[in-house]
Formats: C-alpha cells, structure tokens, sequence
C-alpha cells in the first residue's frame, strides 16, 4: 500500500490520529495537514497525513504553536523530497558510469562465459565440488 494514497475519510483519519473530526477541518484551512480531495470535493487522508497528525498533536502536546508545527512539518517535507531526488541523483549518476565506455568490469568463467559486473561487486562464486589430483598419480 501506497502511504500516500489518499483513502481515509475525515471520521477514520481523525480516529486514527485520536483528534477531532473538527480539528482536521482547521488544521486543513489553516495548511497545516492537507489531505487529497475526491472529485466530489471530500477529504481523504493517506497514512502519511495520519502520521503528520500524529506529529502535530505530539509537538503540541510539547508547547509547540501551530506556526511553529507548520514550519516542522514543512522542513520535514523538504527533506523528505530532497533525499528522494538524491537517490535518483546517485541511481542516474551509476547508470552513467557504467555506461561509460571502459567503466564496465567482466568476469570470465571456466566454461567461457561472460559476465558484466558493476564496479566494486564480485563476480558469483561457483559451488562445484572439483578433485584435483597431480598428473601421474592416482
């Protein structure tokens, strides 16, 4: 399940952050907690809208005001998306790399196979079971 997907109606979502129904109505008006909007124009909250309600209520409960709670969350926000864009950053920043020409690694089986690698991996070790024994002896 998506944490995003928006599927609680108010009375669910507000049940399970243990706030008032009214509560997510002042909290959505004021921007605090901005649930997604069916085409009929009701609320749905996601499970991450539950755990940002679950936070307001925590740092409120700490003496936090609401302004003061909208900034937390909007920091946390922005973090959120900028550690997003740095794992897309560094999977695109790999990709470029290996297909750099003389940037790929191969590694050669017994049998004549191939096989590229990533730089930096190991190539599968091999499980057989081999008996060696020098020429002439038996």
């Amino acid at each position: 399940m998506d944490e995003n997907q928006p599927i609680f109606t108010i009375s669910m979502a507000a049940e399970l952050a243990g706030m008032h129904p009214q509560t997510l109505r002042q909290y959505d008006r004021i921007g605090l907690v901005q649930p997604g909007r069916t085409a009929g124009q009701s609320r749905r909250y996601s499970m991450r809208n539950v755990a940002q309600l679950r936070e307001v209520a925590r740092l409120s409960a700490e003496g936090l005001s609401l302004e003061g709670i909208r900034r937390v969350l909007d920091l946390e926000n922005q973090n959120d998306a900028l550690r997003a864009r740095v794992r897309e950053l560094e999977a695109a920043l790999a990709d470029a790399l290996l297909n750099q020409p003389g940037r790929r690694v191969f590694a050669a089986g017994t049998a004549g196979d191939v096989e590229s690698l990533r730089a930096g991996t190991r190539a599968r070790r091999r499980t057989d079971v081999v008996v060696w024994r020098p020429f002439g002896r038996d």
